[in-house]
């Protein structure tokens, strides 16, 4: 017997393009940070503090930090492709962001320089991070992604 193909859900456009907006937020703000340093942290509202701690930044945490945002981004992409390989790229993804609170919050003093705000922002895209791993998980199982 020949399965038929099957046909592609509507919320796959949808949950992609969310999952491709919220995750270029993330590149362009990794690549402005990169190319414009203190001039962009500061326009874009941190204080010289939350602007020392990221200057201060390991190159091994920098190349953390680009794995989260350029891997969610590529996985987002992988996912509106119906790729089953968004999968174990958001994963990816997640680690190095869970590698970065590591970093924040435990090797450094960065919870307390970069305060609430940003702990309620990591809260958000950890879950988004784990929404995307669920989904993509499920739309592999169910043949959608290939």
């Amino acid at each position: 017997m020949i399965d038929a193909p099957l046909k592609t859900p509507w919320h796959i456009w949808l949950v992609g393009l969310i999952a491709v907006l919220f995750n270029f937020i993330g590149v362009f703000d990794f690549v402005m940070s990169m190319a414009q340093g203190a001039k962009y942290q500061a326009s874009a509202g941190m204080t010289p503090d939350q602007i020392a701690h990221y200057q201060q930044m390991p190159s091994w945490m920098t190349v953390v930090w680009a794995v989260g945002v350029f891997g969610a981004f590529l996985a987002s992409i992988l996912l509106l492709l119906r790729r089953q390989q968004a999968f174990p790229v958001f994963i990816l993804s997640l680690l190095a962001f869970l590698v970065s609170l590591l970093y924040t919050y435990v090797l450094t003093n960065g919870g307390a320089v970069m305060g609430q705000q940003m702990a309620i922002a990591s809260t958000v895209i950890a879950g988004l991070l784990v929404l995307f791993i669920v989904y993509s998980r499920y739309m592999t199982l169910r043949g959608v992604l290939r």
